[in-house]
């Protein structure tokens, strides 16, 4: 059984960070690629940054520079930092082993300006 369960998403002022983790249990983590999604109210899930099993990563335009995703796959986790926070950052963000049905249950990240 895969689960996928993320944690610090919360309230925080434009220009401030946050770190988003998603634990993976099952065997999933070491032989996919992982992914953070966001979703914002009225608008299509995006992908925001992703990474290989071996650490190659891929980052949206529009958080290019100031988010890092990485991993610890000792820990079969997979981080999300963000920086410089702006309000259209705002959204459930999600984790996902890419290309797999496997989602977490999502966590709010809300930037006010």
């Amino acid at each position: 059984q895969v689960q996928l369960v993320e944690s610090g998403g919360g309230l925080v002022q434009a220009g401030g960070s946050l770190r988003l983790s998603c634990a993976a249990s099952g065997s999933i983590f070491s032989v996919n690629a992982m992914g953070w999604y966001r979703q914002a109210p009225g608008k299509q899930r995006e992908l925001v940054a992703a990474i290989t099993t071996v650490g190659r990563t891929d980052y949206a335009e529009s958080v290019k520079g100031r988010f890092t995703i990485s991993r610890d796959n000792a820990k079969n986790t997979v981080y999300l930092q963000m920086n410089s926070l702006k309000p259209e950052d705002t959204a459930v963000y999600y984790c996902n082993a890419v290309g797999t049905r496997f989602w977490g249950q999502g966590t709010q990240v809300t930037v006010s300006s």
